[in-house]
């Protein structure tokens, strides 16, 4: 019954408009648009300075973790007179002194040492086991290879808690002079360790691409105007690793595109086969971000269709209500279709060029007019739509707001940067600055708007699991 009710004051309502004046038909020459081609448009890439520092307590403890027990066996005595094994014997510290990492590795050795005569053909030996407690002191040197950080090792001093002897024949003989050139065999030995031991702790290649692989998941930034943002990296930058008496620094950058989409949920452009780690020098200390807000004529269509409902533009007693709202492209314009129903029905069609208001945060139609085939039927049929004030009207209500993407756009950026952490023990820090426009430029499919913005990032490693 209600329904029928609404039909019926609909109906009565079209008749007291035809009766008061009755309603004109246009049928103007629709501008095609361009042929359809992919979406291309000029790229600026966005750098983002990423200060990395990791704790040297983090990597005494990652190394420990890495380089126990069993550290050293010789059981070959026909060489040397000497087997030896060498143990871990408490935990290994590191420090930072003199731009090196110095290590000191506690050990426990159980040396047999053997001793006697071989003349005439006769052969007297006796071996005896020695104990002995000890640490070695180790300083290395610090780079990053290949997502790795490297260390070039060499064995600083041996230093044992009481010198090496054996008792024969009731006296006690030294034997540092034969134990330590023994130990220098395994000095290459014992640097590889802690060398190796140090680069499986601190590869941090995964942990970083997934981090870079997270954020690069496209995010929905505003669900009203279902618009996203969307980061592809297209290359990594890295400086040389540097010792502090506490932390090892680096700065890495990362070079991207940043995207912003209006519609359905966008695919990742993550490749982590693609991306390559590239040594420089130095890199800057800020964000400098290219924002490329893409909104497609069918979504910017959709927008101002809700800018449209229910509104009504009249001159006298002449009335129209715009139904509908499409947009295309043609020949570096934008084509504004608006199907009308009232005092006129039927479509016109209207061009302008695209612009950013940079305090209203709006894109509207400069320039807007009548296209020049819709304009003749209008003089014909309704003149009173082809003046100014009308046209006026139109444009002020063809705009749409890209302030709401900004700002959850900004809203989104800045929750990477208040202690986030990707993964334990990593935390990432930072700052946002405004957002600037910088330009608009038309495709074939979608109405770009360039922005920048500037800010700081900074990532710390703290207790690595």
């Amino acid at each position: 019954m209600q329904n029928t009710l609404q039909l019926l004051f609909f109906s009565g309502l079209i008749l007291f408009f035809q009766g008061c004046a009755p309603a004109q038909k246009i049928d103007a020459m629709k501008p095609e648009p361009d042929d359809a081609s992919p979406l291309l448009y000029d790229i600026t890439p966005s750098f983002i300075n990423l200060p990395i520092t990791i704790k040297i307590q983090d990597i005494e403890n990652q190394t420990n973790k890495f380089l126990n027990g069993l550290i050293y066996e010789d059981n070959n005595i026909e060489d040397d007179d000497l087997t030896i094994k060498i143990w871990k014997l408490s935990p290994i510290e590191l420090e930072s002194k003199n731009s090196k990492l110095e290590t000191i590795l506690p050990l426990k050795a159980v040396i047999n040492y053997r001793y006697g005569i071989n003349k005439f053909g006769i052969s007297l030996y006796d071996t005896k086991e020695i104990n002995l407690n000890g640490k070695i002191t180790l300083n290395s040197s610090v780079n990053l290879v290949n997502w790795k950080l490297n260390t070039v090792t060499e064995i600083k001093s041996i230093d044992w808690v009481e010198s090496p002897t054996i008792t024969v024949a009731g006296k006690s003989i030294a034997i540092t002079y034969l134990l330590n050139p023994a130990l220098r065999l395994f000095k290459s030995k014992m640097e590889k360790s802690i060398d190796n031991a140090i680069e499986k702790s601190m590869d941090f290649k995964s942990n970083v691409i997934d981090a870079i692989e997270k954020v690069c998941l496209p995010t929905q930034m505003n669900k009203t105007y279902n618009s996203w943002l969307r980061i592809v990296p297209l290359e990594i930058y890295t400086t040389e690793a540097l010792l502090k008496p506490t932390t090892i620094s680096l700065s890495m950058g990362l070079k991207c595109q940043i995207e912003t989409l209006i519609g359905a949920k966008p695919e990742t452009k993550f490749n982590r086969d693609k991306l390559v780690l590239k040594p420089v020098t130095k890199m800057p200390n800020s964000i400098n971000a290219n924002i490329i807000a893409i909104s497609t004529y069918q979504d910017a269509s959709a927008i101002i269709n809700q800018n449209f409902k229910g509104k009504e533009f009249s001159s006298g007693s002449k009335k129209v209500t715009v139904q509908n709202v499409s947009i295309w492209h043609k020949n570096d314009k934008m084509v504004i279709a608006l199907e009308l129903l009232g005092s006129l029905n039927g479509t016109i069609y209207l061009t302008g060029f695209p612009q950013y208001n940079a305090t209203s945060k709006e894109i509207y139609f400069d320039q807007l007019g009548y296209v020049i085939d819709t304009k003749s039927k209008l003089i014909k049929t309704a003149n009173w739509l082809a003046s100014g004030y009308i046209l006026k009207k139109i444009q002020e209500t063809c705009r749409y707001s890209i302030q709401p993407n900004l700002e959850e756009g900004k809203t989104k950026m800045q929750e990477y940067m208040k202690n986030y952490s990707p993964m334990p023990g990593v935390f990432v820090n930072g700052t946002i600055g405004a957002i600037d426009f910088q330009k608009i430029q038309l495709t074939n499919s979608a109405v770009l708007a360039f922005l920048s913005v500037n800010g700081s990032v900074n990532i710390n490693i703290d207790g690595l699991k």
